[in-house]
């Protein structure tokens, strides 16, 4: 697997990202074991970025993280995020990016994971109740003392990542981004690359869609996250699988999966943005580390860049998104 600096962090050109092993989607912690043998798998592959959050659950997924690490730390890249909790209120499920909140957090996060540090700790969401400065400064102090190695937002507007970047250096944005999120290429990548700040992209494989493996909401449980969400319901499902259709010609030329060309192109964006797709199996982990060595001529490149939009916001509640 190569490897790209997110301002001086080092990690795999793919990382994992864990959520739905845990949380929100169908068939989310019904086989830890399988979850934790994918996570081993990744490591054996060469991919260090492995993403968590203390929301995820909450909590059971920093957990499950923790036990399959356990003895191969020093091969992983370790990133988590605080900010969707408030223990201040009794851990309840509110924006709290309070420097009191976030100590609480971080040792909580600490002693899931069985680690003395993590490397890469993520604000959540944007907290509009406290300024990002005090937020930053809090995260700083964290990192002298050893807890966190760098710091990351995810999320968070221009102006959100200005002032956070002149209070401390910020390492990562992490932000939707893919074929069918193409957002942060207005403002966001730009501003990251004049910042010097690394980009990390969730939700690459468009939450599944742009695997070409989901074609009804039949398919989902009634507690997916996904059967709510603007571009999966409505019937914007069906209007949307003309973009999967696209990606599946040009898998097809190129000899690859759907799910290696969107990965492909997300790679051939740029060295300084690290996709993150999440699975919970070895078969379709091993099957996304594949794009690392699948280069797109560019015409498909061209052809694929050129597909519009989908129909849908990407949340229901778009509120707490870039500000």
């Amino acid at each position: 697997m190569k490897h790209v600096s997110l301002d001086g962090l080092d990690v795999s050109r793919l990382g994992l990202g864990t959520m739905g092993m845990s949380a929100y989607y169908t068939g989310a912690g019904v086989d830890d074991a399988e979850s934790i043998r994918t996570i081993r798998r990744a490591l054996d592959l060469g991919i260090t970025l492995i993403d968590t959050a203390e929301i995820y659950g909450p909590y059971t997924n920093e957990e499950l993280v923790g036990r399959a690490i356990a003895g191969r730390r020093d091969q992983v890249v370790l990133a988590t995020k605080f900010g969707f909790i408030s223990h201040r209120h009794g851990g309840v499920q509110e924006f709290d990016s309070t420097p009191e909140n976030i100590r609480t957090a971080v040792d909580g996060s600490l002693n899931r994971l069985g680690t003395d540090h993590i490397d890469l700790y993520y604000q959540h969401r944007v907290d509009p109740d406290t300024p990002i400065e005090d937020t930053v400064g809090a995260l700083s102090e964290l990192i002298d003392e050893g807890k966190i190695r760098s710091i990351g937002l995810s999320e968070a507007g221009p102006e959100t990542i200005r002032r956070a970047h002149r209070t401390h250096p910020i390492t990562a944005l992490e932000t939707e981004y893919s074929l069918w999120t193409r957002d942060p290429e207005a403002q966001l990548v730009p501003l990251v690359r004049q910042l010097g700040i690394g980009f990390v992209a969730y939700s690459p494989l468009g939450r599944g869609f742009l695997t070409g493996q989901l074609r009804s909401l039949d398919q989902l449980d009634p507690n997916d996250f996904r059967a709510q969400n603007p571009r999966f319901a409505n019937g914007h499902l069906e209007q949307n699988l003309r973009i999967v259709r696209e990606v599946e010609e040009i898998a097809s030329e190129a000899g690859a999966t759907p799910a290696q060309v969107a990965l492909a192109w997300l790679l051939a964006q740029g060295n300084d943005i690290v996709p993150i797709p999440g699975t919970k199996r070895v078969s379709r982990l091993e099957e996304n580390a594949g794009a690392d060595d699948l280069v797109l001529n560019g015409q498909q490149l061209a052809r694929l860049s050129a597909i519009p939009p989908p129909t849908g916001d990407r949340y229901a509640d778009m509120t707490p998104i870039n500000r």
